[in-house]
C-alpha cells in the first residue's frame, strides 16, 4: 500500500509544481518531526486551518495549521505517520 504523502504528492506534480514547491521533512531536537507542505498552486491554496493540537504526553502529540499558504505539522517522533494522514485527510475533505 503506498504511502498517502507519496499519493498526494504525485497527484501535485505536473511538471511545474515540483519544481517550485516542496514538502519538506525534517526532524526536531525535543524530538519529533517537522513537515511543511506547500499548498501554492492546489486545491486548497489560500484555505485556513487554524493550529490545532493534539497532546497525548511528551512523546505523543501532533500539532498542525496553515499558515503563508504552507501545511505545518510538528509531531512527536513516533508520530509521523498519523500527522501526515491527517494533512491527506485534510487535503482530501470538502
Amino acid at each position: 500500500m503506498p504511502f498517502a504523502l507519496e499519493d498526494w504528492y504525485a497527484q501535485q506534480c505536473d511538471g511545474d509544481w515540483e519544481h517550485l514547491y516542496a514538502v519538506k521533512i525534517t526532524t526536531l531536537d525535543n524530538p519529533g518531526w517537522s513537515v511543511s507542505v506547500a499548498l501554492n498552486e492546489t486545491d486548497k491554496r489560500d484555505v485556513p486551518l487554524a493550529r490545532t493540537k493534539i497532546d497525548r504526553s511528551d512523546e505523543d502529540w501532533i500539532h498542525y495549521w496553515v499558515a503563508e499558504n504552507r501545511y505545518e505539522i510538528r509531531c512527536g517522533p513516533r508520530n509521523l505517520s498519523e500527522a501526515v494522514q491527517l494533512f491527506v485527510d485534510w487535503f482530501n475533505s470538502n
